[in-house]
């Protein structure tokens, strides 16, 4: 472990942000803020504090797609696909995003780019193909130049 990690008890976060102990407790049952349970109290790494804290920040982007991507994104990966379209479109790009344009991938690379962020590669390879993100031909993919993001 790092010689500077720093932890803190829920009574220390409560008065760091100068709110009330059952509040701060509440959010670390939940899961809201990361946090280790050791004995009857629980310890919060002074980085996971941070983190917790600049996802409340004001100055985070108003944008409705970087909301879906915090909300559906833990520890670099996604943890599902959403039913609703508009959502699931926005995890997409976010996973096109890691596409050159007009470089062309096998399907082994598709899916191992895929891979790293989302277990079901074969649902976003043809979700890509789908929203006219990618165009396939003889098992080579291309990021479409001509897909335009959602605002």
């Amino acid at each position: 472990m790092p010689e500077n990690l720093k932890f803190f008890t829920t009574a220390e976060i409560a008065e760091i942000l100068k709110m009330n102990p059952q509040v701060i407790a509440r959010k670390l049952q939940k899961g809201e803020i990361v946090a280790y349970k050791i004995g009857k109290d629980w310890r919060i790494s002074e980085k996971e504090l941070l983190n917790w804290l600049e996802t409340h920040s004001n100055q985070i982007q108003k944008d409705p797609g970087s909301a879906v991507v915090r909300h559906f994104v833990r520890k670099g990966r996604l943890t599902a696909l959403p039913a609703q379209r508009k959502k699931r479109r926005y995890l997409l790009e976010h996973i096109l995003q890691r596409f050159e344009l007009n470089r062309v991938y096998s399907e082994k690379e598709v899916n191992s780019m895929i891979g790293e962020l989302y277990d079901d590669f074969c649902t976003v390879r043809r979700e890509f193909i789908m929203f006219k993100m990618m165009t396939r031909s003889g098992g080579k993919y291309i990021r479409n130049s001509s897909y335009l993001f959602q605002k």
